[in-house]
């Protein structure tokens, strides 16, 4: 389905990188499946473009409701020991910061996956619940309304809960078809001196790092403190503070308040101008982006034929949502990948979508160790090269490909 406008204000976008048709990033066929009637025969276009009037980029076409993933979803949060902890120090700052004071009051979650920073909320008295529609939440505890945040299912809530103190959502907002609804949802579930913070990929790491990995199905916004100050007033509220975050390859923080109730922090007029100054949706800086992403492309197929050429052994590592953006853009499959490890469960002994390279578990990585090693998660490359080190001691090299093809 084409958004051939801003789901915000109905302004005609302008497309600025085109990717190709890709199949969803979580269709992992079983390798007996045949290509016509596998789950990931869908193919939708990745295209990206931005708001003139709002400064929201956004994919230009949206995958069908019905098509999207929300049960079985193969994705744990807690499943890298950083997000783990990054998650738990959440936890901890809404306890000093927005709930300080308030122990015993009612928190929301929207999209818990593992239920990190909800089992640290719970864990110091507060009331936690999640909206989250597959029904499912790594914190046994937990209390969840299966449902997206709306209006009307917030009502549902409110009535039994009262209103909450603080809403939180990490890697969610970004997702929401109907933001909107979302924002009509927070309305009635916020109390009146209420916060919403949420984190999510910012569009400027994404162009400063030539990260077009960033973009797949799961996420159709990509904010910047413009937009978000843009979305904000448009639905009665404000962007009070912003935090840097280093996790998933850069991301920032967003706290909203209610139009009147908060004066925003110093950061938040810092990082305003901050991208006024870079120009971050000028044509010019879209167009090299888009030159640079090409580049990449060029410039990773041409080393990983080169390695099959000499005859190196090359595995991928890890079989991210992103790597699936990579692999169907630049057209690899496995001549080039032959295998790719992944700890998984749900993933391995399928296929990967659309380039259809075999998952396998990670002790396949040193059975014996490949020559290379194609880092799809670079966003944890720190955490995974410590954990590796045996493959570097073996003569093993790791390839990235952010923000540029390069073997280390």
């Amino acid at each position: 389905m084409t958004v051939p406008s801003c789901r915000i204000c109905g302004t005609p976008l302008h497309t600025f990188l085109d990717l190709g048709h890709h199949p969803l990033s979580s269709a992992f066929p079983a390798p007996a499946e045949p290509l016509a009637g596998a789950c990931d025969a869908f193919r939708y276009r990745l295209a990206v473009g931005h708001c003139e009037r709002c400064a929201l980029v956004q994919l230009t076409d949206d995958v069908p409701h019905e098509r999207r993933p929300y049960e079985g979803y193969p994705y744990h949060s807690s499943g890298s020991a950083t997000m783990r902890e990054h998650f738990r120090a959440t936890g901890r700052r809404l306890l000093r910061t927005e709930l300080r004071g308030h122990r015993a009051a009612f928190a929301v979650e929207i999209g818990c996956t593992d239920g990190v920073v909800l089992r640290t909320l719970a864990d110091a008295g507060v009331r936690p619940l999640a909206f989250e529609p597959s029904g499912r939440c790594g914190y046994g505890g937990a209390r969840v309304h299966r449902a997206f945040l709306t209006a009307a299912s917030a009502r549902e809530v409110v009535a039994t809960e009262g209103r909450a103190r603080v809403v939180y959502a990490a890697n969610t907002v970004c997702d929401v078809a109907d933001l909107p609804e979302l924002f009509a949802g927070l309305d009635e579930l916020l109390a009146a001196d209420g916060v919403f913070v949420f984190e999510d990929p910012y569009f400027g790491e994404i162009v400063g790092r030539t990260a077009f990995d960033q973009f797949y199905d799961e996420h159709r916004c990509y904010f910047t403190a413009t937009s978000v100050r843009a979305l904000a007033e448009r639905f009665g509220f404000r962007l009070v503070g912003i935090e840097r975050l280093p996790v998933h390859g850069g991301q920032l923080r967003y706290t909203l308040a209610r139009a009147g109730r908060r004066a925003p922090a110093p950061a938040v007029a810092d990082i305003l101008a901050e991208e006024e100054a870079r120009g971050l949706t000028d044509p010019a800086v879209l167009a090299a982006f888009a030159d640079r992403v090409d580049r990449v492309r060029r410039d990773l197929v041409a080393l990983l034929e080169e390695l099959r050429a000499a005859g190196r052994t090359v595995a991928g590592y890890a079989a991210t949502a992103k790597s699936c953006t990579v692999t169907t853009y630049c057209g690899l499959g496995p001549h080039l990948v032959p295998y790719v490890c992944d700890s998984t469960p749900a993933k391995q002994g399928r296929l990967t979508p659309g380039a259809r390279i075999p998952v396998r578990p990670p002790a396949a990585f040193g059975a014996p160790y490949p020559d290379h090693a194609l880092l799809f998660a670079w966003n944890h490359a720190a955490e995974i090269m410590a954990r590796e080190q045996a493959f570097r001691a073996a003569g093993g090299r790791w390839i990235l490909y952010v923000p540029e093809v390069h073997v280390v």
